[in-house]
């Protein structure tokens, strides 16, 4: 048979989604339940369709066709057939077009409009109505695309855990702002990559980027209304595209650009992906894509397959014990990793994927087919270990390699650090990589992700300056994000000119992020924390796409200057970077690899670690006894009460101090073997190669 655009023939039914070939393109897609698939072209503009298709072939549940002369640009869609009986789970309409789940690229922006819901918005039968309208001119299309990319020598930088630094951003609010980058530039994969940026994320010692949410979203239709977007991104609805508002003409092309420059600085990139919901929502959302194709297949239904299980909170729950589905976030993440070079992946509300019938299973099908695929060996695998379903919270039961945002180190730290009493038991478990959750079944201390603010929360800045959240931007009352964040505004909420107030935020500030990068695990930085960003108080910044979020340049030098020097701090001392979890066992050499100390240098009783007035806590810590042999010591003082006097351990003639967060830019000073510590600051010390005493 032939069209104005080529021969069509069937195709074949691998690989899914559209695919260039030596003569065209083929296309496949997958659906178990639809009676009939069409495949629809558009022009070039995407406003008028110029051919509909049907598919007639099909292997299985994958329909397929192929398309002589069809070429890289080209913007399509599908519709498919069948029942709309959503007390069934069926919500098919051909009316809808729908966007490819294996999509690589998309193609214009989604304009809120009743005729992309499937039911009649206002009908009495409320969702069970069915819509007629033909939502094409107000959804993307699909773009076929040419994945192939001149890598040249481009190599994954391949940091190991125990040398990783992450600096989670958000691709267009690290740079929006930024003066020293062009324009046209600012916001962008190409910004982000900018020469500026790599010096400041080398300078900062930063060794890997990770990414809020890249792939293809869209926002939600209450945030329209109110002038607002999901800034996030936590709305996915294309796996395989890159978001094309941080893009130009070819998205894809420069996201692997930016990737092939940073790993040339050294530096990872690790996505932020969304694979437990769909930007769909529920019931009561748009048919857009999976809803359209096979809602009975790719959702976990409830009510006998009208409503949707919420485990995300998001309306919607993606169905991985399913095989299709399941192959679907397989083959996405081969593609970025093998099209674009990703280096890893933090998963979102990961509890999710590995949740079965019977609750959630380390061992379950996503993690086994995840750990034994050949081409994910070796990337980087973080979990955001919860989500709102049951049994949701699941912080250390994620199987090896993965890694884990350990919160239980966010809120420990904030709470020393605020002057809760009784804290000094709960940062010693901390400070060693969270042993009491992550040590068993031969895991590393690195598994904890040790963070003090993330993208979800105050910033930094917030946290020392504002008691309670100030969400109304959000338009909803300020009953949105979390109100239990063990903040403190030191003395008067918000921005404040008090010198004395300015001052102790400060040294607050470098406290936290000095106990964040002497900590045994994985250090993680919010990227603007550094600079001193602040949102207002916004703790749940995720539909402002405006200043109150884009980063301003260049922000708090001293701070940033801090930041570094810790990093290089870590870089030089491998005794904080430790993958064996630490236990106070004898070394060779006779001595503990871990001592915990008073003030006075005197070991802690029993009792004592329970006095709510123990806030001066001092960790001797050496290599691990069962680790290669590596001589390496120092001894970390954390005082969260007034000025003491300390007396510092006799295991070594004299010490040398090398940090005070009192006094940061002080030098090195020894050889000391007592000498009094400031209220509220942080020590390091380590062996000085001369005696004496100060």
């Amino acid at each position: 048979m032939s069209y104005p655009l080529g021969t069509v023939s069937v195709g074949r039914a691998w690989p899914m989604g559209a695919s260039l070939t030596d003569d065209g393109v083929n296309f496949a897609v997958f659906s178990a339940h639809a009676s009939g698939i069409e495949l629809c072209l558009y022009s070039d503009d995407g406003r008028r369709e110029v051919a509909r298709l049907p598919l007639s072939a099909r292997d299985g549940d994958i329909w397929h066709i192929h398309i002589s002369g069809l070429q890289a640009g080209q913007l399509y869609g599908y519709r498919a057939s069948g029942g709309y009986l959503p007390d069934q789970g069926l919500r098919f309409n051909a009316h809808k077009l729908l966007l490819d789940p294996y999509a690589r690229g998309l193609a214009g922006r989604m304009r809120w409009s009743d005729a992309v819901m499937g039911y009649k918005v206002g009908s009495g039968r409320a969702d069970q109505s069915f819509d007629s309208r033909d939502s094409a001119f107000a959804v993307p299309k699909s773009v076929v695309v040419d994945p192939s990319f001149a890598w040249g020598r481009d190599a994954r930088p391949q940091v190991p855990m125990a040398e990783t630094v992450i600096y989670e951003a958000h691709v267009k609010a690290l740079t929006k702002q930024h003066p020293d980058i062009p324009p046209q530039l600012r916001g962008t994969y190409a910004g982000l990559a900018h020469p500026v940026m790599i010096e400041h994320y080398r300078r900062l010692g930063v060794t890997t980027i990770e990414l809020l949410p890249v792939q293809a979203f869209v926002d939600e239709r209450f945030l329209v209304a109110k002038g607002l977007s999901n800034h996030w991104g936590y709305n996915t609805i294309g796996f395989f595209a890159p978001e094309p508002r941080y893009g130009g003409a070819n998205p894809l092309r420069e996201m692997q650009a930016m990737v092939k420059a940073l790993h040339a600085a050294g530096l990872e990139v690790v996505m932020d992906v969304v694979y437990n919901h769909s930007g769909e929502g529920d019931e009561w959302g748009p048919t857009l894509s999976f809803r359209g194709l096979d809602n009975q297949s790719y959702y976990r239904l409830a009510e006998g397959g009208r409503r949707y299980v919420n485990d995300t909170g998001t309306g919607n729950t993606l169905d991985l014990t399913q095989p299709a589905v399941l192959r679907l976030v397989m083959d996405s993440l081969r593609y970025w990793v093998e099209q674009v070079h990703i280096d890893g992946f933090r998963f979102d509300l990961a509890t999710v994927l590995g949740r079965e019938r019977g609750g959630f299973d380390p061992q379950g099908g996503f993690f086994d087919a995840l750990r034994q695929d050949p081409v994910l060996a070796g990337v980087k695998l973080i979990a955001e270990p919860w989500d709102i379903g049951p049994g949701g919270y699941q912080l250390g039961r994620y199987p090896q390699p993965f890694a884990e945002w350990n919160d239980r180190y966010r809120d420990g730290v904030r709470r020393f650090w605020r002057g809760d009493a009784g804290l000094a038991p709960e940062l010693s478990r901390r400070l060693l990589g969270s042993a009491d959750v992550f040590d068993h079944d031969r895991r590393a201390a690195t598994a904890s992700v040790n963070f003090l603010t993330s993208h979800d929360g105050f910033t930094l800045q917030d946290l020392v300056s504002y008691s309670v959240k100030r969400n109304l931007a959000n338009g909803e009352d300020n009953r949105d994000g979390h109100s239990d964040n063990h903040s403190d505004n030191m003395g008067e909420e918000g921005p404040t000119q008090d010198p004395s107030i300015l001052a102790a935020r400060a040294l607050r500030k470098r406290n936290m992020l000095a106990t964040l990068f002497l900590s045994q695990g994985t250090p993680m930085l919010l990227a603007g924390d550094e600079l001193g960003h602040s949102q207002d108080g916004n703790n749940n910044a995720y539909a402002q796409d405006n200043p109150l979020t884009w980063i301003t340049w260049p922000g708090d030098a001293a701070l940033t200057r801090f930041v570094a020097g810790l990093t290089a701090l870590r870089r030089k001392h491998p005794v904080l970077r430790q993958a064996r979890f630490l236990h106070g066992h004898a070394r060779a050499d006779g001595l503990a690899e871990v001592i915990w100390r008073r003030a006075d240098g005197t070991l802690p009783a029993g009792e004592f670690w329970h006095d709510p007035a123990f806030r001066c806590l001092g960790l001797e810590v050496r290599m691990a006894a069962a680790g290669p042999e590596a001589d390496d010591t120092l001894y970390l003082v954390f005082n969260s009460g007034g000025a003491v006097d300390l007396t510092l351990p006799e295991t070594a003639p004299a010490w040398r101090l090398d940090l005070s967060t009192a006094d940061p830019d002080a030098a090195a000073s020894g050889p000391l073997t007592r000498l009094t510590m400031p209220a509220h600051s942080v020590f390091v010390f380590a062996p000085s190669p001369t005696g004496g005493s100060l």
